[in-house]
């Protein structure tokens, strides 16, 4: 993010920020946050008082803020006085609410495999199939390059996603062949000096810059709508459907783990509750009441040796 034509406490607070490695939507996010904070008070925030901190919070739940935004809204505000400012006081003020436990909306198989067939071009299908058929975030999507397809091996490269983490994904025979297809269609016009390994595979209407996520987004709905799909999906059901279809067929949840790129378990054992094929088979207790009861078999004794 750049510091030109800022004020000091932002051009520090951005230091902070690029000197730990925060991403640039996360410093986006960090400087809306402040900013918010500034116009609430009406001052620089580094007159902050603790009273202010308080009245603040209460604004934002009095004005119906989501807990998610609002968790995201006071961990900006928690860097700018803990890290920028040094007012450790001002930090322990601030208080996260904790959100609650929602279950992934995830697409049945059959759904899913309309939501493909009915995708406008062979573009958006093959956004859509990388999303679902390799449990990609949209914006692993979007930022593919050349040099992540392996071919040989059958794998796609993730390189510093979520966490700054790589890891490798399934690459099928027919998303391959759609990245072929696709790679003879795309356009090349963008790739003036670029080295092969290096275009994107998706490139966006400006120069050396991958398509937007927002223009994926809208590929996605567009394709749900032609499909005929009514719950409120996302673009990222894709993701939790590639991640529910697999432990639905058996997949080892340890594997599942490894291809979502999740440091805990915990976070990719929550599709089990979702997973309705495997909930589905499970014989209820009531069911097995009217079932007749099974009497013990006696063991017959053994003779008493002779």
């Amino acid at each position: 993010m750049s510091t030109d034509a800022v004020s000091p406490l932002r051009r520090r607070m951005i230091e902070d920020m690029n000197a730990r490695k925060l991403c640039a939507g996360t410093q986006r996010g960090h400087i809306s946050s402040c900013k918010r904070f500034a116009a609430f008070v009406k001052r620089s925030p580094d007159t902050a008082t603790l009273e202010d901190i308080r009245r603040f919070q209460l604004r934002l739940a009095e004005t119906g803020v989501s807990i998610c935004n609002r968790n995201r809204i006071m961990t900006g505000l928690r860097f700018l006085f803990r890290v920028t400012l040094r007012r450790l006081d001002l930090a322990a003020e601030i208080y996260h609410i904790r959100e609650p436990q929602k279950i992934p909306l995830v697409m049945s198989q059959d759904e899913t495999r309309r939501l493909l067939a009915v995708a406008g071009s062979l573009k958006a299908r093959l956004l859509l199939s990388l999303g679902y058929g390799c449990g990609l975030r949209a914006g692993e999507v979007v930022r593919l390059k050349v040099k992540h397809i392996d071919s040989a091996q059958k794998i796609i490269r993730i390189e510093q996603a979520k966490g700054r983490k790589d890891r490798n994904v399934m690459l099928s025979s027919k998303t391959l062949d759609l990245l072929r297809q696709w790679w003879k269609a795309r356009p090349f016009w963008h790739d003036a000096g670029t080295p092969l390994e290096e275009r994107w595979l998706f490139p966006g209407r400006r120069r050396g810059k991958p398509m937007t996520t927002r223009q994926l987004n809208r590929l996605f709905h567009e394709a749900a709508d032609a499909a005929g799909i009514r719950k409120g999906v996302t673009l990222h059901a894709l993701r939790h459907s590639f991640a529910t279809h697999l432990l639905e067929d058996g997949t080892d949840i340890r594997f599942i783990q490894a291809l979502l790129g999740h440091d805990k378990l915990d976070t990719t054992a929550r599709y089990t509750r979702v997973a309705t094929g495997m909930i589905a088979a499970i014989e209820s207790p009531l069911d097995r009441l009217s079932q007749p009861r099974k009497r013990p078999r006696k063991s017959r004794k053994d003779p008493p040796p002779a």
